[in-house]
């Protein structure tokens, strides 16, 4: 009897934290919606169904390397360009994975470190990271299950309005994509001189490839770009090692 309540209070305590999840995951998925609809369009440019974009977001859950993928799809690049290419724009999930599971009970299954560390995405730590210590891995569950599928539903609506859209309309919308990131860079890129420094840079540098270096696809100049840029940007820009931790993620570690 003993056990079973205990079973049942832990039941409980799992379905509060989803249900939490669940409500912090609604104007998260309702923005991924709107986002996911442009990605569709770049999915459709690539020639991929409705089916096909839902299927890649669903299980990519990643707007950059999503997009790098579909990048190199639409240059008829090989499998690997593409693998790498996306290892490449969805490389900071690692990171972000290590420092959730840093957060959980030690006693924790490991399945519950997988799934939750497949399935994050920028805003989804946002939220997940900001629980108190140690972190209930159904309330990722609940945010993930309002959000994902929000995520999947706008890729394939994005798609299926392509297909229906004339011409024009569809190039006016496949610029929304190209803003999006505009959004993600120029907020760090004020604060930051080293990102303001390296983003006009990697623009120009990128004309210079296509230029100078024509043999190699889109999706090998990507690589090998964003492999340089990254690499001479820590080498002359080191992080500190007091810096490379958010100040709440310290707090807790003491």
């Amino acid at each position: 009897m003993k056990r079973e309540a205990v079973n049942l209070r832990v039941l409980k305590r799992h379905r509060v934290s989803f249900a939490r999840g669940a409500r912090d995951g609604v104007p998260i998925g309702l923005g991924y919606f709107a986002v996911a609809f442009s990605l569709g369009i770049a999915a459709r440019n690539a020639g991929l169904n409705a089916a096909q974009g839902f299927f890649i977001s669903f299980f990519g859950m990643a707007s950059a390397g999503e997009y790098a993928a579909l990048t190199v799809i639409a240059a008829n690049a090989s499998y690997v360009e593409m693998a790498l290419v996306t290892l490449i724009a969805n490389a900071r999930y690692l990171l972000m994975s290590f420092a959730l599971s840093q957060r959980f009970d030690p006693a924790a299954p490991l399945r519950h470190r997988l799934l939750v560390g497949y399935c994050v995405t920028d805003e989804l730590f946002g939220i997940a990271i900001a629980q108190p210590a140690p972190l209930d891995p159904w309330h990722s569950y609940g945010s993930y299950a309002v959000a994902i599928p929000c995520w999947a539903t706008g890729t394939a609506v994005g798609v299926i309005a392509g297909n229906l859209l004339p011409g024009r309309a569809v190039s006016a919308l496949s610029v929304a994509l190209f803003g999006m990131f505009l959004a993600v860079v120029v907020p760090p890129a004020k604060k930051d001189k080293v990102i303001r420094f390296f983003v006009p840079l990697s623009f120009a540098a990128s004309f210079a490839a296509s230029r100078l270096l024509p043999a190699l696809s889109g999706g090998t100049r990507t690589i090998l770009l964003t492999l340089l840029l990254s690499g001479l940007a820590a080498a002359l820009f080191p992080v500190p090692d007091d810096e490379s931790q958010p100040k709440e993620g310290r707090n807790h570690e003491a």
